[in-house]
């Protein structure tokens, strides 16, 4: 009955292994012959493993997530976390492309360059450094002379806005959002009644800021109500 569950960690083990052989690029933007690739890799290992029962594709189950999570263990150990996980990699450096590294990490040039342009960066000269994630992401650090400006940048001290809570999905009331900020139903209310609902049923989505209590209401359209009634 167990005698699958050797070939199947292992198994295991090493398509993750492959898969980060495909290179960062496959997990960052998925291409056709990326998709193909991975879809026939999880095929042709897996395909000879034989699990007849129940018990067996549940002790499978079991088998496999108790593997993610010793290789999620060890992915925090120093000496070991390279081989799991990997490393960042550095695509741009102070406004130069590193043709080597982009190479080594299976990334093409285009692909870059796309992710450039759509993160706002269509120069590369712009960007002061780019990186490579372990996960496929690239997180781009422009040039000071071209990050985006924020408050901080013109001495302005913005107020605090709070964090949004709902208190109103689709007609139904959040009732534990409501006691995170010691108000009741009839509060509620209230606020609903002094911008002239006095029905949850007719609103979609209600929140507050949690700075200052003030309740925004995005109300269903009235056609909408009415091909729902």
């Amino acid at each position: 009955m167990f005698s699958f569950l050797p070939p199947l960690v292992i198994i295991f083990v090493i398509y993750i292994f492959v898969v980060r052989m495909l290179g960062k690029s496959a997990l960052a933007q998925l291409t056709p012959h990326d998709f193909a690739a991975l879809f026939f890799l999880a095929y042709v290992a897996f395909q000879p493993i034989q699990i007849d029962t129940y018990v067996q594709s549940f002790i499978g189950i079991v088998a496999i997530g108790l593997t993610h999570y010793l290789m999620s263990r060890l992915s925090l150990v120093d000496g070991v976390k390279h081989w799991i996980i990997g490393q960042p990699t550095v695509l741009v450096r102070h406004g130069e492309i590193l043709p080597a590294n982009l190479k080594r990490s299976h990334f093409s040039l285009t692909e870059l360059l796309s992710v450039l342009r759509t993160s706002g960066y269509p120069r590369v000269k712009d960007i002061e450094y780019a990186f490579l994630e372990p996960n496929g992401d690239v997180s781009i650090v422009p040039k000071r002379e071209y990050a985006p400006l924020t408050p901080s940048h013109l001495g302005m001290e913005p107020e605090y806005e709070g964090i949004p809570l709902t208190m109103i999905v689709e007609g139904k009331v959040q009732k534990r959002n409501l006691k995170l900020i010691n108000r009741d139903e009839d509060w509620l209310n209230q606020q609903l009644a002094s911008q002239g609902f006095h029905n949850t049923s007719n609103i979609f989505f209600a929140y507050i800021l949690d700075g200052d209590n003030e309740l925004e209401i995005v109300s269903y359209p009235t056609n909408t109500k009415e091909s729902e009634g």
